[in-house]
């Protein structure tokens, strides 16, 4: 499953919570717009297959429900969306500022002890150096992702399909 993040605008954070309090369909017709018309892309991250492992690192577990506020947040936690085979969560504007100030003193070394001590048992990647590499790569994509949306006021839509 390839992951992306959205920081979206009042708008669309409006509109996709009505759907989501009324009908699932019109949520994923919401998210499939959301992707395809996409263009700002400062307010967006691809995380590919790295979203798996940096969850992970954050909360020890790939269980949505896992690790502590905030970190839980920055990938999995939320309010979940969809009941599909995919992930679609949302994040408030006043999570995402939490997400990003506890994101912001996690460095390299931290993620790596993290990266190195998850369960790789039922984990997809290679869990070797060059996995770690790809890890953190994307993990400072995600810092600088949820900086610029606490400090747009943005709520965030994370999806891996």
């Amino acid at each position: 499953m390839l992951g992306v993040h959205f920081a979206i605008t009042a708008k669309q954070e409006k509109k996709l919570l009505k759907a989501a309090d009324r009908d699932e369909d019109e949520v994923a017709a919401l998210l499939g717009d959301l992707e395809e018309e996409w263009d700002d892309e400062s307010m967006k991250v691809d995380t590919d297959k790295a979203w798996d492992a940096v969850h992970r690192c954050l909360t020890g577990s790939l269980d949505a429900d896992a690790g502590e506020y905030p970190l839980t947040h920055a990938v999995l936690g939320g309010r979940d969306l969809l009941e599909e085979d995919y992930y679609a969560v949302y994040v408030t504007a006043d999570e995402v500022r939490d997400v990003a100030a506890a994101l912001r003193d996690l460095d390299r070394a931290w993620l790596r002890e993290r990266f190195d001590a998850f369960d790789k048992s039922d984990y997809a990647g290679a869990g070797d150096d060059q996995d770690f590499e790809y890890t953190w790569s994307n993990f400072a994509d995600i810092q600088a992702f949820y900086d610029r949306a606490a400090a747009a006021g943005r709520a965030v839509v994370f999806t891996a399909m």
